[in-house]
């Protein structure tokens, strides 16, 4: 999520007109590209979005009661038949509770690696905490080549836009390493196909972002793996609250976001030595070449990697069952990608499975630090069902608060959303199955996301999902996004989970009709009037 001040000046290069320009720059060069064999593609249209066909639900007997080993199997058994299933022992998984403990599990991981460091984020930020992150890369890369054993390879993937903004960046950063080490380094830099013609050409630095970005947060030492919806600056190494969660030598899991982030890479714009920017041959290039052509061939390249692990598990599964049980390997792991401007909407498909599923009995916590739901996934919450425990972000802790310009009214934006969602669930009478609760933390911002899955009688989740997506609009229709599901028996790691979730839910207050009527949650009138065009941007 693009959290930055913006100057009034630079009001006329809002989201709504954005949408504005890419209409025009459709018209502009719509026979042009016609003669080219290609076409300018729309923005997904500002005031509606396509719900997807859920994956179909079969339930299982009994599969509102199941316990156990074979009765987790057997209700989330369908998400092995749509995306790879990785078996891992639950006390491979940690959960990491604070943004010092994320940032030094880096530091730390990094200096020890011997064959790869992989870390797919937004951007690197430019200050000295970021510093010591690319000094540890440098310190590994060094101690690689002195052992006369360079093996180390360091991949980087961040957004092309995000990457770029401003004289210093997250290019400049890694510049110095590309330089000294291009045979053992490459930074690849997404660039979303939507941002092109007329409209790369008039929308200016921090509102390009609003169109589209690489979302993906996964950082990988070896076998070892932290997926979180954390990126890779200071705050969120130190007052910016999220999620992550470590897997310690999951070598099968490690080994497909190393290829998921490789493919992605593929497909993205390559940094030179230079501070130039190339695409590798033969690959279509994202704003020049045709839009169509990018997306199938992006598609194609991402979900070889998909398909290609789905297949090995496939089989690795069957064996297994044939042979010994998994033993320790109680927990399974699922990677969930959503990449719709590629037409790739794998996590979208199975959130929706899981809401669909979610019926009377079962709780689900829900977490987002931008609290902004797609139409399907309010509907599946709002229609009888589950019981939902959302936690959202105060207006002090929105990552928007305090920003200059019209960015400062962004938190405002939010209450609103989250007034209009409260007002639903008192309409329909819902407020005993549905509440709706805000972060609060001094000098603290909120970016947490994911959710906890209770089944009927449980304290403790089988389930969690955790990753960059937020279960809004952008997550859904215009970034690239990647979470997990983690499904286990494990008794320590369904503990881990729990604490985490109560540590988060304990600095929250429940929100009423009262919580609206207080003097930090008043929404200006311009505010409620331009939140509809634009919410589909944030």
């Amino acid at each position: 999520m693009m959290a930055a001040p913006m100057s009034w000046r630079k009001l006329v290069y809002s989201p709504v007109l954005t949408g504005v320009f890419t209409r025009i720059s459709d018209r502009l060069f719509r026979t042009r590209d016609r003669r080219r064999g290609s076409s300018v593609l729309l923005l997904a249209p500002l005031l509606a979005e396509a719900d997807p066909s859920p994956l179909p639900v079969v339930r299982s007997p009994g599969s509102d009661e199941v316990q156990g080993t074979d009765g987790l199997r057997a209700r989330f058994r369908w998400m092995a038949e749509h995306v790879p299933a990785f078996r891992v022992p639950g006390t491979h998984i940690h959960i990491l509770t604070s943004p010092d403990q994320f940032y030094h599990t880096m530091k730390a991981r990094i200096k020890t690696a011997k064959r790869r460091v992989v870390m797919a984020s937004l951007y690197l930020g430019t200050g000295p905490l970021e510093q010591e992150l690319v000094d540890c890369m440098q310190e590994a890369l060094e101690r690689s080549q002195e052992g006369d054993n360079p093996d180390l390879q360091v991949s980087i993937l961040l957004d092309y836009t995000r990457g770029s903004r401003g004289k210093t960046n997250s290019r400049t950063m890694l510049l110095p390493l590309l330089k000294q080490y291009s045979s053992q380094m490459r930074v690849s830099l997404y660039h979303t196909p939507d941002l092109r013609g007329l409209l790369r050409r008039l929308v200016p630095q921090r509102f390009n972002e609003t169109i589209g970005v690489q979302h993906i947060k996964a950082y990988l030492f070896d076998d070892d793996l932290i997926i979180s919806g954390a990126n890779l600056s200071d705050s969120y190494f130190t007052n910016r609250q999220d999620r992550y969660v470590l897997l310690e030598n999951c070598g099968e899991v490690a080994d497909f976001f190393s290829d998921l982030v490789g493919a992605v890479g593929d497909v993205s714009l390559q940094l030179q030595t230079d501070n130039s920017v190339s695409m590798m041959y033969g690959m279509v290039h994202p704003y020049r070449g045709n839009r169509d052509d990018f997306s199938a061939s992006a598609r194609q390249h991402i979900m070889e990697v998909v398909n290609t692990a789905h297949v090995r598990q496939h089989i690795a599964e069957s064996e297994r069952l044939v042979g010994e049980e998994g033993g320790k390997e109680d927990t399974w792991v699922f990677p969930l990608v959503q990449m719709k401007p590629l037409g790739i909407q794998v996590d979208e498909q199975v959130t929706q499975r899981l809401l669909t599923d979610a019926g009377p009995g079962v709780t689900v916590f829900l977490t987002s630090g931008y609290f902004n739901l797609t139409r399907a996934y309010m509907s599946l919450v709002l229609g009888l069902g589950a019981d939902y425990r959302i936690l959202t972000a105060s207006p002090e802790v929105n990552g928007f608060f305090g920003a200059k310009g019209i960015a400062g009214e962004i938190p405002a934006a939010y209450i609103h959303i989250a007034r209009q969602f409260y007002s639903k669930v008192c309409q329909l009478g819902q407020q005993e199955r549905v509440h709706l609760h805000e972060y609060h933390r001094a000098q603290w911002t909120f970016h947490a996301k994911g959710l906890w899955y209770h089944l009927r009688g449980q304290v403790r989740p089988c389930l969690t999902l955790i990753g960059s997506p937020n279960f809004g609009y952008r997550s859904v229709h215009r970034d690239l996004e990647a979470q997990i599901a983690i499904v286990t028996e494990n008794q320590v790691l369904q503990a881990q989970l729990q604490e985490e979730q109560e540590m988060l839910y304990q600095r929250s207050t429940e929100v009423s009709s009262s919580t609206f009527q207080q003097p930090d949650h008043h929404v200006k009138l311009w505010v409620k009037l331009l939140t509809p065009l634009i919410k589909n941007f944030f």
